[in-house]
Order: C-alpha cells, then structure tokens, then sequence
C-alpha cells in the first residue's frame, strides 16, 4: 500500500511533463488514478515496475529536450533559411536596464576567432527570423525595416551564404538593428545574447547605420554587443576600432527613385556648389549665408532649404533662388555638393550626390567615410575643416576643370561600384571582411580603385599596397634644348646605373631637329627622343605613354656630376618614400618680415623645404597631376614666364600629402662646368626674383603654405664609417 502511494504520488508530480512532451511521443499520458491498488500483488509489482521505467525515460528525455534549442542547429548539418516573416519564432526576454557598452579594445588578432574561418572563402550563417518580446509587457525588441530585410537577402542570395553553423566563418543575427530611434536598447542587448551561438559576440556581424539617441546622439550603437564586429555608418575616429569594425554608408530611401547620370552630363554645370542638407548645424548655416549673401559667390552658391510642406523629395531656394527644385535630381546641376555635420555624424546626403555624380565637399571632421580602408577618397572627396567652412568657396575657385572632370567620373564610377543599392553595399562589406581574413586573395588598392581594366590612370602613391620592385627600375627624363655635349655625356652616365630602365630625352627645341638617333651614344638601355611642339617647361612632366615604370628621374642635361652609386641609392630611398619627391638639389622657403612676403633661398642652411627636380624622382602619378589637376593657374603661370615649375611641383606633392622632400646624399654643388652661365635660365637675375613671386603667387592660389621644412637627409649606411670600401654598398658618393 505504501509503494503504490508512493508510486500515484510520483506519477502525479510527472503528469505535467508528460503532458508538455505528449505531442513528441505521440501518446496520451495514462490517469494514475485508475489503478487498482488491491490487485493481484504480481500485477502491483508489473506494473510498478513498468512504471518506473516509463517515468524515467520520459524524464529523460524531456530533460534533453529542455536543452535542445541549445544544440539543435550544432547537431544538424545544415538549416534551410525562411525569411517569410509566417515562421518567425517567438523568444520572451527580460529587459536590460543596465547599458554595459561594448568592448572598445577589440581588435582583428584578439576578438576574432579565426580558427572558425577555415574555409578559401568567407562563409556566413543567418539565424533564423525570431520576435523577441518583453516577458513582462509583451514589447516587441524591434521590428524587420525592408532595407533590413534587403540586407539579409542580399546575403543569403549570395555566394557567402551557409545554411550550416558548422562552416560559418562570421554569423549575421536577423536582429534589425539599422535604426536606434526604431527598436528599444534595453531589450536589443539580451535578445542577442539569447542567440545560439552569440559567445559575447565572438565573429557575428552588427548592421548600424543610425546609432545614438537625443540629446547625445553617440557615433556607436548604445547596445551591448560585447565582442562583435560592428559595421556602422556614423563612425568618427574615437569610436572606429580600425582593422575590425567596417564604416558603411548610410543610406537613402529617396535613392531607389533617383536615376544616376550619364558620364556625358557631368561636364558642364552651372553652380559651383549646391547646399541642399536639411538638417545641417545653425552655426554652418550662417557661415553659408553670409556665404550667399557676398556678392562674388551669389551667382556660384546655390543654397536650398526645406519647402513649407517638408517634403523630402523636394527643395526651396533661398536667398536669391526662390524657385522650387526636385530632390535629389536638382544637386546634379552642380559641380560640387556640400555635406556638413548635423546632430548625427553619417548622412545620407553622402551617396544622394554622388549619384548625380556631384563630388561631395565633406566638412566633418574625424568622420570615417564608407569603406575608408580600402577606396582612395582623395580622388572622389574635397575635405575641409568645420572651422574653414568660411572659405570654401575660394578653395573650390582654385581647382582646375580637368580634375573636376576627373573627379566626377570617379565619384559616379564608386556609386556604380559599391553604393547603388542596399545589395551592392553588403556585399562590398563582406569583400572588405574576406580581404580582411583572407589576405593574400584580397584585391590591390589599384583594383578597388580603378575605373575600368583597361584605364591607363595613374594612382595615389600613398595607397600603393606594397613598394615599387626593384627589378622595376626607373625611367630617365631629359629635357633639354640644344645642348648635345652635355647631353650624349650624361646619357653615358645614366646608362650605367643598375637601377635604370630606360631613357626619355625630351627635346624643348622647335626650332632645330634633335639629333638622329644613330649619333647618339650606344647604349644597353633603351632609348627615345620626343621632340615637344611648344618650347614649355611643363614638359618634362607630362605622363609619356613611353614612362612604363612607376619611378621617374626629371634630370637636366648639364646635371652630369651625380655618379652612378648616389642615383642608385636616390632610386631605393624613393622606393621606400613613393609619395615623396627625392631628389639632390635643395632650396628653403623663408618669410621675409620687411616685405611681408615668401622668399626663395637658395643658400646652404640647415633646414630644407623643397628638392629641385633638375635632379630628383617622383612617382608618375605626380605627373599626372600636374598636367591634369594643377590648382588655379600655375601651370600655365610656368609655361608663360620659363620658370618654377620645380617649386610647382613641390607644392603640388606637398599640397596633397603634406609631406617635405627627401634630399639625399651630401652634394651641393650642381654647375656644370663645361656650361657658360648664358645658357643657363638661372643665370639671369630676375630669375631669383621670380622665384620668390612664385612662392608668394602659389601660396595664395593654394590658400595656405604646404610647404614643410625638415632638417635632415638621406644618407647610405656605413658611409661615413672607418669601414673597407668592399663592405660598403655605395662608395662612389660625392661629398660637395
């Protein structure tokens, strides 16, 4: 009597678990209370036995099955995806008051496991659609957006997608989380930390375009998503953790109406600058009206504002512009689009002009621009300072029609690329996570950067990906005049140096034929004359479809002291400075307070701000910015009066990477012996005095000085040391 108790008692205390798993055994639970406690004592003792193997094994495995949303997904190969929002799964929550951050630290090497990615390509799993609901009020953490769902779709379509956890690299939750005015932050940090394989985050991927909240509107999500990589669109460079988070754009629902231009349209435009965002800061407002209002950029400025019914597709003209304009269409009838900081950093004005191929002028500072880490912007993007809004337009005034040209078609070619839909934008953050992972299959800066396969442009030396090989060499620029002795000598000279891969002899005279080519000295090297239409300084920097190396040396004719070891050392430093121009002659800018002017020196001081490039290498892409994108009127200044396009030059490299020269090796003396000073163009005395107005004119087209003096020089190791000539690589190197 007492085990049978005992026995109705248990079976009452496991009713409610056999009844939760009735549905997966596929039996009715038995009443306990129809049994027949005074029966046969065998039978009590069958059935009691029976029993007791019945509870134990449904115990069991409802204990497992408690679990089983742990392992479900590790036990099985693969889940096929819905993302049909009729099968989304419900998961109660508790909310979060409590907002721990995320871990600031985290970098590539040590939040990242890369042991789960051992794939050839990137793989990424999709968790289910799931609605994550408060336990106690039933609010919902927050709901799919379409652009969120294009996301998704965009990924699962692709070739990264995995259906098995198994083989995922990186993990993609359905958790929308683009907006943070839309979803709430107390409840988006457990219900990611209730994903399956979440591991504080460990390789999941976090889509934030719109992070923060009023008043403070933080530049990163406030949600805790401990270790995870988080691909934001309003990053600054406090909160950009780079090598690990990936900056995306933010995007514009008003983009999908929008219809980019043809290349043949960006050409000619009538403003210089259109000011169309709505929700810039009052400060940067009045900067631009007082803008406005002057009379030299009135006619250049357009500046729009909202209209009465605040529609976003359209603008009202301000100030002298009354007119009513579509939007975004109407940014196309400008050559240059303002983007300024609002309470958020990251706008969506960003990408709405470049697809009117309207090259944004970006005055955010610390702002990190989409896919920062691997497109050159410097080809797309003018940036200036919040605090130099003031002159803005003078600085746009100073850039040449054929780089505005050239940057328009750059910025419509990146929208085209990487930025024209929501599905173009996720996979370029996935490209950028795989070359990330998967170094050595990543693509060149060359490639995310160049127009078309077949483009002959050239390319930002800052962004090369690796130094210049060796083997490469250089080529030899010659320009010269009439001067043969000088030149068949230093031709002999150059043919010597190892490093060397050809010559180019640019003959500046109209007037008399260069000599035949069967006269010139016999060489290993190869050898072309060029002989210019028009007598111009500028020549020697014209990109010559002949110039196959990355390295050039612009030489002049009577420089015929330099021996062949000090070219050779001045072509491995440029190797390991290619945005840099290194060269042998040097000169200093100075400022001359009695005249409240910039002044050439060409005296030997201990400070240099600039290498002349009668004798000095560049990388080629400098000369196709001074033939292409020389600011203002420079070149043409040089070309008029046969003087500075060496201080052109110098200012144009240190304009862009605001870097100094590098001079190497000791020498400073340059005559040339054999030369009477009459046929030298710096012999004349207003050839000094020019200089020093060159200064002074470029300094001001440019609205600042670039120029940056350094005190030091680049000299090969063990050269002055008490060591013997054999254990030295460069012996030959002239001391004056």
């Amino acid at each position: 009597m007492d085990l049978s108790s005992s026995l109705i008692q248990n079976a009452k205390q496991s009713k409610l678990r056999m009844t939760k798993c009735k549905s997966l055994l596929g039996i009715e639970p038995r009443n306990i209370n129809t049994f027949h406690v005074k029966e046969n004592i065998l039978n009590i003792l069958t059935y009691t036995l029976l029993t007791i193997v019945v509870i134990c094994a449904v115990w069991l495995f409802c204990d497992i099955s408690g679990h089983r949303d742990r392992f479900f997904y590790a036990k099985r190969d693969s889940v096929a995806l819905d993302l049909s929002l009729s099968h989304t799964q419900e998961v109660l929550l508790r909310s979060d008051s409590e907002y721990r951050g995320r871990n600031v630290n985290c970098t590539f090497w040590d939040c990242l496991n890369i042991y789960k990615c051992e794939h050839d390509t990137l793989k990424v799993y999709i968790y289910p659609l799931q609605e994550f609901l408060d336990e106690q009020s039933d609010k919902v953490a927050t709901t799919l957006s379409s652009e969120y769902f294009q996301i998704l779709e965009a990924v699962l379509n692709s070739r990264y997608y995995t259906s098995n956890p198994n083989e995922a690299c990186l993990f993609l939750p359905s958790l929308d989380l683009l907006n943070q005015d839309v979803f709430d932050k107390h409840l988006a940090g457990p219900a990611l930390a209730s994903l399956n394989f979440w591991d504080r985050g460990e390789n999941h991927l976090i889509f934030n375009m719109l992070p923060g909240n009023a008043p403070t509107y933080n530049t990163i999500l406030d949600v805790n998503v401990d270790n995870a990589i988080v691909l934001g669109g309003g990053f600054d460079t406090w909160t950009y953790r780079p090598g690990f988070d990936v900056s995306i754009p933010v995007w514009s629902p008003l983009l999908q109406q929008a219809e980019s231009l043809p290349a043949h349209a960006t050409a000619h435009r009538k403003h210089l600058l259109i000011v169309a965002q709505l929700n810039l800061l009052p400060q940067h407002v009045r900067s631009l009206r007082e803008l406005a209002r002057s009379s030299n950029s009135a006619e250049q400025l357009l500046l729009l504002g909202a209209c009465e019914n605040n529609e976003l597709i359209t603008r009202c003209g301000s100030m002298h512009h009354a007119k009513r304009w579509d939007y975004p269409r109407v940014l196309a009838r400008g050559k240059f689009c303002f983007v300024g900081r609002s309470l958020r950093t990251g706008q969506p004005d960003l990408l709405e002009a470049m697809s009117q191929s309207c090259i944004p002028v970006l005055a955010i500072d610390n702002f990190v621009l989409p896919f920062e880490d691997v497109i050159d912007w410097s080809l797309a993007v003018i940036r200036i300072r919040e605090s130099e809004i003031h002159s803005i337009m003078r600085k746009l005034d100073s850039i040449s029609n054929v780089k505005i040209v050239e940057m328009q078609k750059q910025v419509q070619w990146l929208y085209g690329k990487y930025f024209k839909d929501l599905k173009t934008i996720t996979i370029t953050t996935l490209e950028v996570l795989e070359s990330r992972i998967f170094p050595l299959q990543a693509r060149s800066s060359r490639k995310w950067n160049a127009i078309s396969k077949n483009s002959r442009s050239t390319f930002n030396p800052l962004f090369l990906t690796s130094l210049a090989p060796k083997s490469q060499g250089f080529t030899a620029v010659i320009l010269t005049y009439d001067r043969v002795e000088s030149l068949f000598l230093l031709i002999q000279k150059l043919a010597v140096v190892p490093s060397l891969q050809s010559i180019l002899v640019i003959w500046n005279n109209q007037r008399k034929a260069p000599p035949h080519l069967s006269t010139f000295p016999s060489i290993a090297k190869p050898l072309k004359i060029i002989q210019t239409r028009e007598n111009k300084l500028s020549n020697r920097f014209y990109p010559y479809p002949e110039i196959e190396t990355e390295a050039i040396l612009t030489i002049d004719d009577d420089i015929i002291m330099l021996t062949s070891d000090e070219l050779d050392f001045g072509y491995e430093v440029w190797r390991e400075f290619p945005d840099h121009i290194v060269g042998f002659p040097s000169r200093i800018h100075v400022w001359d307070n009695s005249t409240m002017r910039w002044h050439y020196e060409s005296e030997w001081t201990n400070q240099i701000s600039m290498v002349l490039t009668g004798a000095a290498f560049h990388h080629k892409y400098w000369s196709h910015m001074y033939t292409y994108a020389m600011p203002g009127d420079i070149k043409h200044w040089v070309d008029d009066h046969m003087n500075c396009e060496d201080i052109a030059m110098n200012f144009l490299v240190a304009n862009i990477t605001n870097n100094p020269p590098i001079k190497v090796t000791p020498r400073k003396k340059f005559k040339c012996p054999e030369c009477t000073n009459t046929e030298m163009l710096s012999a004349d005395l207003n050839h000094m005095r020019e200089r020093s107005a060159c200064i002074d004119r470029f300094s001001k087209i440019y609205g600042r000085m670039p120029l940056r003096t350094v005190e030091f020089r680049a000299d090969p190791v063990l050269f002055r040391d008490n060591f013997p000539d054999k254990l030295k690589r460069y012996n030959d190197i002239g001391s004056l």
